[in-house]
């Protein structure tokens, strides 16, 4: 199995960088998580298959996490995609992606598409079997508009792979993460604290209660990309492959 960053660059493009979308494929498993508003071109640039992505999981409402969506959809609709497509996410997904897709394209929420749509509500904690991988939802911090808020463990192929979403340091992180074969980790700043977004210092206070096999730094600001050179860690670029 292998996770491919599509985009891993913060909302405000830092370092030239696409929005949040990782794409990961196996033996049997095909899935985006997150679709942040430039994914689409990132994906046409890469080269990637959008007709075979079975399921898109998305952590939280915010443009450079879910603004993709619309665009991923009429895409498949123009090119006559025909198989079916699950996405999930925090509870009221359903209602939010109606208003995304008239916001951006009006009467595009009521167009019939050419391939069925399934729109799946996660409960944090509460695992759910979809397409073929296991996603186990956490509640993650990262302030009051745009949630709620999720993290994901996700188990496919006898692989675990766990990402952070957008969020500040929580206690729920060490479960979402804990031995972990591939930990995507947000690392907004350095040490600067930055209210509802996680500091690498903040991160690796508990790498020791977390023991990932392998840690990946994503959605860093222009203050980490200014550090990129000096790090301990993995950091994540647009268009890197990683073997799980």
């Amino acid at each position: 199995m292998q996770l491919r960053f599509i985009g891993c660059g913060d909302a405000f493009g830092s370092g030239g960088r696409c929005n949040t979308c990782f794409h990961v494929t196996g033996a049997a498993v095909n899935f985006l998580i997150d679709c942040g508003a430039s994914s689409l071109p990132a994906m046409k640039r890469l080269g990637i298959d959008r007709h075979g992505i079975d399921l898109v999981l998305i952590t939280h409402f915010h443009g450079d996490h879910f603004a993709g969506l619309p665009f991923l959809l009429l895409d498949a609709q123009f090119t006559r995609r025909t198989r079916p497509l699950v996405i999930a996410g925090p509870q009221g997904i359903e209602a939010r992606l109606t208003q995304l897709m008239e916001a951006l394209f009006e009467n595009s929420s009521q167009t019939k598409q050419s391939f069925d749509i399934s729109v799946v509500a996660l409960e944090p904690q509460r695992t759910r079997s979809l397409s073929g991988v296991d996603v186990t939802p956490y509640p993650v911090v990262h302030g009051e508009s745009g949630g709620p808020f999720l993290g994901y463990r996700v188990e496919a192929e006898e692989r675990v792979i766990a990402y952070t979403g957008d969020t500040e340091w929580t206690e729920t992180l060490i479960p979402l993460a804990r031995d972990a074969d591939l930990f995507v980790a947000e690392a907004y700043t350095y040490d600067r604290a930055v209210k509802n977004h996680l500091s690498l210092s903040a991160l690796e206070k508990h790498l020791g209660e977390i023991k990932p096999k392998r840690l990946i730094l994503t959605h860093m600001g222009e203050e980490m990309l200014s550090r990129l050179d000096t790090l301990n860690h993995s950091a994540a670029q647009d268009g890197m492959v990683v073997e799980v």
